[in-house]
């Protein structure tokens, strides 16, 4: 298939471009949507270089979440610390991001003749990000697919499986880990405290792959 990668920067969407690239997908473009969180800048630095090394058109959007409430965002709060399955977790989620840059996606899917949609979502998302589930992206592909004229696909092999598999994978895959950033505070270095870091650092740990991390 010919597919438009959503890349974040981060460690699932940057082991599912590898992927679509082992399965012998053609990669279009590469985009990444900066929505104003407090990441943004740094994740998108890391994707750059990733589609850099893997030759592939890289593109930033700017999206205006200016009306939205959350501690994800510049506008919002101190980042909380913890584990994802911690109740204070809710406040890093941005409402309907995913569906939100998933239908701008797919918009731009269609316009540069992509036939689907890489999202890097993955199992451990589901206890805090309700448009990371696996019912929200059987419904929204549905909706693209019908929506379209192209009948846009969504790309989401990693929604049934854990941060740990994903980091195991990628290491299969040769995906260069140092290329890629997770934390929630996006400061230079990794702070080590915010959920996505705990679990970056628990993925490397469980899967038994070197964390080349730099962390405060």
């Amino acid at each position: 298939m010919k597919v438009l990668a959503v890349l974040s920067g981060g460690m699932d969407s940057t082991c599912a471009l590898y992927k679509a690239m082992k399965e012998g997908h053609e990669i279009v473009k590469a985009v990444a949507f900066d929505y104003g969180s407090k990441h943004n800048k740094q994740e998108h630095k890391y994707a750059k270089q990733t589609c850099e090394k893997l030759d592939i058109p890289f593109k930033v959007i700017n999206l205006d979440f200016s009306e939205f409430e959350s501690d994800l965002l510049i506008s919002g709060g101190d980042i909380p610390e913890g584990h994802y399955a911690d109740p204070n977790m809710k406040k890093t989620v941005v409402p309907f991001r995913n569906g939100i840059m998933l239908a701008f996606s797919t918009g731009i899917a269609e316009s540069c003749g992509a036939e689907a949609i890489m999202l890097g979502n993955h199992f451990g998302d589901h206890a805090v990000y309700p448009d990371c589930r696996k019912d929200f992206v059987e419904a929204m592909s549905q909706a693209m697919t019908l929506g379209t004229y192209e009948k846009i696909k969504l790309y989401a092999p990693f929604t049934e499986i854990t941060k740990t598999d994903i980091a195991v994978l990628g290491d299969k895959l040769g995906v260069d880990w140092s290329l890629t950033y997770s934390c929630y505070n996006g400061r230079d270095k990794h702070c080590g405290k915010c959920g996505t870091c705990v679990e970056r650092i628990e993925a490397f740990h469980d899967g038994k792959v070197n964390d080349p991390t730099e962390y405060e």
